[in-house]
């Protein structure tokens, strides 16, 4: 992109010192003018889409439609909060936007654009980490609650069982004390403090190879296990077992989703460990430099809509007879790295986003 703040005969290159984003538009509200951060929040050339009109290169909602008409017509100044704008490449912007009447010679309106993506994903986090702090109050204090009882119950199973002359009555005493049993450990992975962070410079991709052979060894017929790595990146500062830990419970998830729909789909099952570098990002409200993004990426099923906002809870599961605690697990060792995990899926891709930060803030 050339820089028009040089070029004499551009008389709007003044703008491209703006840090906002800034379209000019004219009385037919066509495009005279997008400067550098406008260009690139909107993915468009200023010079390709000058005399298109606004909507025909990215779409918007009615308020913001109405509110550019009154702004030709009456001179009226818009200010709008998150305003959903859609860009021709099909991706979705959150936006505060401004729109103000000019006196600039061909231009009518200036129209300012700030994403707010950032802010939504921050506040959506710190809510989800409340409500899950919350959550996991209340699990562990049922659990206090429910362990006690367990048992007596699997006492009392035990000394009626020695009574039973029939033997084929014991069937049903050993189903009380295998369930109590089951119960009892589910109360202790509950209730059992995590034990302290122990770390030191780890290789993510031992870490990820170590995760491949525990998946190869577990599930040898229904799945194939791809790499995809950045071998450049530099070691972390982490706790080895629990990284293992929180990567294999959600590579696990996903290799049993796609065990389960093996018999009915002909599609071969497929796992892609990726791992790459991201720049300049903010994690648990820190920016960062640096930051390593680990990827689980698998063609399976998909998460079902009604737990996909719920699924780091504990005891939520999409899964018949899963206990729901892997990927509250996972979320706990990965927030413990000062990181966070993201999710999208839809049917036949989930991706799995794993960020911790690299090196200092």
């Amino acid at each position: 992109m050339t820089d028009s703040t040089h070029d004499p005969h551009n008389p709007f290159g003044g703008l491209d010192l703006l840090s906002s984003s800034v379209v000019l538009l004219d009385e037919d509200l066509r495009i005279r003018y997008m400067n550098s951060a406008a260009e690139n929040l909107l993915a468009l050339s200023s010079k390709a889409v000058r005399g298109m009109r606004f909507d025909s290169v990215v779409f918007y909602p009615s308020t913001l439609q109405d509110a550019l008409a009154n702004a030709c017509r009456h001179g009226w100044s818009h200010t709008g909060q998150a305003v959903e704008i859609k860009r021709n490449d099909g991706l979705q912007l959150h936006l505060n936007c401004t729109v103000n009447p000019t006196e600039i010679p061909d231009a009518r309106l200036l129209v300012e654009l700030w994403p707010i993506d950032q802010q939504l994903k921050a506040t959506r986090e710190e809510r989800l980490l409340e409500q899950q702090l919350a959550s996991r109050e209340l699990i562990r204090n049922l659990a206090h609650e429910i362990k006690n009882p367990l048992g007596g119950i699997r006492g009392a199973a035990q000394l009626l069982e020695h009574e039973l002359n029939n033997p084929g009555l014991r069937e049903y005493t050993q189903v009380i004390i295998k369930e109590a049993d089951r119960l009892q450990d589910l109360m202790k992975r509950l209730l059992s403090p995590h034990r302290p962070m122990l770390p030191g410079p780890v290789n993510i991709h031992e870490i990820l190879e170590r995760v491949r052979s525990l998946l190869k060894a577990e599930f040898p017929q229904t799945l194939t296990v791809c790499r995809d790595y950045d071998t450049s990146l530099p070691d972390l500062v982490g706790d080895r077992e629990q990284l293992i830990q929180a990567i294999l419970n959600i590579a696990r998830n996903a290799a049993q989703a796609i065990k389960a729909q093996s018999n009915s789909s002909p599609v071969v099952g497929q796992i892609t460990l990726k791992t790459r570098v991201a720049r300049q990002v903010t994690l648990a409200k820190k920016r960062h430099r640096l930051a390593l993004e680990v990827q689980v990426i698998d063609n399976g099923p998909g998460i079902p809509d009604d737990i996909r906002e719920r699924m780091f809870y504990p005891l939520v599961s999409g899964r018949e007879g899963g206990s729901g605690l892997g990927l509250t697990l996972a979320q706990s060792f990965v927030q413990q790295h000062q990181g966070t995990i993201e999710c999208e899926s839809r049917p036949g891709y989930t991706c799995f986003s794993i960020r911790m930060p690299l090196g200092g803030a």
